[in-house]
């Protein structure tokens, strides 16, 4: 797991982050619904690909349940099967 604090990218923009996360082929995990889905729709749109997000509201569930959400999706979905997928929090509980 890599965070945007660990690469330097806290203060930049979503775009420049979900640019790295496709660079480094990382799933985005990210409690920013609305500009990031937003993102995703201009970016399919555009006919750019990225490695997939995950979506939750910040504070619905405890890191625990995160985790297991987590893991359960990891468990069933590809990194091929998340590339330019959506995937809600949750929707896996």
């Amino acid at each position: 797991m890599i965070t945007v604090l660990d690469v330097g990218l806290t203060e930049k923009t979503d775009e420049e982050q979900l640019a790295f996360a496709t660079e480094h082929e990382c799933v985005l995990y990210t409690f920013n619904i609305s500009d990031f889905y937003r993102l995703h729709r201009q970016w399919i749109s555009a006919g750019r690909e990225h490695a997939g997000m995950i979506l939750t509201l910040q504070q619905r569930f405890s890191v625990g349940e995160q985790l297991r959400r987590i893991l359960r999706l990891r468990t069933t979905t590809t990194a091929g099967g998340m590339r330019n997928q959506v995937e809600f929090l949750g929707n896996w509980g």
